[in-house]
C-alpha cells in the first residue's frame, strides 16, 4: 500500500477563504488532502494540496469520485450560496456512507447605524432595487447579473477577478480586481463612483465585510440577500479549527 493510500484521504469542497484555510491547516497532518474548485475563476489561487477543477455530474459523479479515490471525509467548504453544490454534497454522503461536514461561516448581522433592507433572492432583489438608488455597488457575483439586465435606468459598478458575460445591464461598469479589500479601499471605490445604494448577498465572514463598514460610514443603504436553504442534518462548524477537531473525532461546540 502506498503512503497516499493510508492515509485518511479528506476532500474539501471549496473556492472560500475558510476552504483555503483548511487545506494549509492540513497541509503538514497526517492527511492526503484534495480540495475541489467549481473553475468559475479563470486562474485560481490554489491551495496546498492536490486539486481538482470542475464540476462532478451531481450526487452520484461526486459519490463516484469519493469512492474511486478512496475519500475518507467530506468537508463542505464551499460559498453559502452554493446551494446546489451542498445538496449534492448531502446526497454523495448518504450514498458512499462517508462522514460530512459542513464548514459554514457565520452570516453578517446588521451593526447600529447600517440601513439594510433584505431580500430572499436576487429576482427580488431587483425588484426591490429601483426604489433604493439610482447608481449601484453591485456585489453579489458575476455569474448573476442576468437577474438585474433588464434595468436599463440604473447605473451599476461591478467589480470582478473576470469579466463577466452577457447578459449583462446595460448601463455597467465593470472594475477587474482581486480582494481582499481594506475599509479604505472601499471607502475610495464607494466615493469615486458615487455609489448610493450596495447589492450584497450575505456572504458572511470577514473578506469581504470592508465594504459595509463603508457603506455604514457613508450612509449607504444596503440591500442584502438572505443565504438559501441548506441540507438539513448535516453536521456544520463555523470554524477551521473546529474543522480539525471533527476530523480528529472531537465533538464540536
Amino acid at each position: 500500500m502506498s503512503a497516499d493510500a493510508a492515509r485518511p484521504h479528506v476532500l474539501i469542497l471549496g473556492g472560500t477563504t475558510e476552504a483555503r484555510g483548511l487545506a494549509e491547516a492540513l497541509a503538514a497532518g497526517p492527511y492526503r488532502v484534495t480540495t475541489s474548485l467549481a473553475g468559475r475563476v479563470a486562474s485560481p489561487v490554489l491551495p496546498p494540496g492536490e486539486t481538482r477543477i470542475g464540476g462532478f455530474g451531481g450526487a452520484e459523479g461526486l459519490a463516484a469520485w469519493i469512492t474511486g479515490h478512496r475519500v475518507t471525509h467530506l468537508i463542505d467548504a464551499t460559498h453559502p450560496f452554493a446551494e446546489r453544490m451542498s445538496f449534492n454534497a448531502a446526497g454523495a454522503a448518504a450514498l458512499t456512507g462517508v462522514p460530512l461536514l459542513a464548514l459554514r461561516r457565520p452570516g453578517w448581522v446588521p451593526e447600529p447605524g447600517d440601513d439594510w433592507t433584505f431580500a430572499d433572492s436576487l429576482a427580488e432583489a431587483a425588484a426591490v432595487l429601483p426604489g433604493l438608488g439610482g447608481r449601484v455597488f453591485l456585489s453579489t457575483g458575476r455569474m448573476g447579473l442576468h437577474t438585474f439586465a433588464h434595468l436599463t435606468d440604473t447605473w451599476f459598478l461591478v467589480r470582478s477577478v473576470d469579466r463577466p458575460d452577457a447578459p449583462v445591464p446595460p448601463r455597467l461598469e465593470v472594475v477587474l480586481a482581486r480582494g481582499p479589500f481594506t475599509p479604505a479601499d472601499e471607502r475610495e471605490l464607494l466615493a469615486r463612483h458615487r455609489i448610493d445604494v450596495l447589492v450584497t448577498k450575505d456572504s458572511g465572514g470577514s473578506a469581504t465585510a470592508p465594504k459595509l463598514t463603508a457603506a455604514r460610514e457613508a450612509g449607504i443603504p444596503v440591500l442584502v440577500v438572505r443565504r438559501p436553504p441548506v441540507p438539513e442534518g448535516v453536521q456544520e462548524a463555523d470554524c477551521v479549527q473546529c474543522s480539525q477537531h471533527w476530523l480528529q473525532g472531537s465533538r464540536l461546540h
